[in-house]
């Protein structure tokens, strides 16, 4: 009989692991005002110059496209602003949620939850109070799938209705009574869908660009310049406010 050859025991060369590097993302989410606002006072320039700085992902919803660029397109008074906006989108300082994987479809689900939740925790006279639309609706709902994505996000917005429904909507009981004269009954239940969602308005957008030296503007005034700017174009901001914001500048 052949002696079989003793098999030779071949070593196995492991590949090392790559290390995968990830970086934590983070986004703004702007919302249609915020971005009226700076188009209307000229300064598209500073969300370029923020983008820079920031870092991350500036980010619109095809529900807000639809209210800065889409529809005024169509306006003669309005073309103008909506060609600053869309530059912005065409060179990439804003994005679409695709950039990040989520379909529109999803955010479309996402926005009638979070609608049919927002338009029926108050209650005035035998009647649920409409508080937001679509495009403030997108925005939160973008927001929501950000935080479970475990992606780092603020709302930018100058509606105060939005603003108070995730930062104190207990407020909104006394707004709303005073403006109807009437007594409102609320689903306090429904506060808890939209806590922990962060906001700023363009108030405190342009004053982060003052700070960082972004403005291009040297005079003493600006800082109060360029908070009545965005007060005048729809920011919910007090006189007071802007004191305080002055004088912490």
């Amino acid at each position: 009989m052949m002696k079989q050859k003793p098999v030779q025991k071949q070593a196995l060369a492991v590949a090392p692991k790559k290390q995968v590097q990830t970086s934590i993302q983070k986004a703004i989410i702007f919302d249609s005002g915020t971005l009226i606002s700076f188009s209307m006072n000229g300064i598209t320039d500073y969300i370029k110059r923020l983008k820079e700085i920031f870092k991350g992902k500036f980010l619109i919803t095809a529900e807000v496209k639809k209210e800065i660029i889409d529809k005024p397109l169509t306006i003669k008074k309005f073309e103008l602003e909506a060609l600053k906006l869309k530059a912005l989108l065409d060179e990439g300082v804003l994005e679409m949620p695709s950039s990040l994987g989520i379909k529109d479809s999803e955010i479309t689900n996402k926005t009638n939850e979070i609608l049919d939740i927002a338009n029926s925790t108050f209650q005035g006279t035998k009647k649920e109070i409409h508080i937001i639309d679509a495009g403030e609706g997108s925005c939160l709902a973008l927001s929501k799938m950000l935080d479970a994505k475990g992606i780092k996000n603020v709302l930018a917005v100058d509606e105060r209705t939005t603003r108070l429904l995730a930062e104190k909507p207990e407020n909104l009981i006394r707004l709303f009574e005073k403006k109807m004269n009437t007594r409102i009954t609320v689903k306090q239940e429904n506060f808890k869908f939209f806590s922990g969602i962060k906001v700023i308005r363009s108030a405190e957008l342009v004053y982060v660009a003052y700070k960082k030296g972004l403005t291009g503007l040297k005079d003493k005034n600006t800082l109060d310049a360029l908070l009545w700017a965005v007060k005048f174009k729809g920011a919910a901001i007090s006189s007071e406010e802007i004191k305080e914001i002055k004088r912490i500048g």
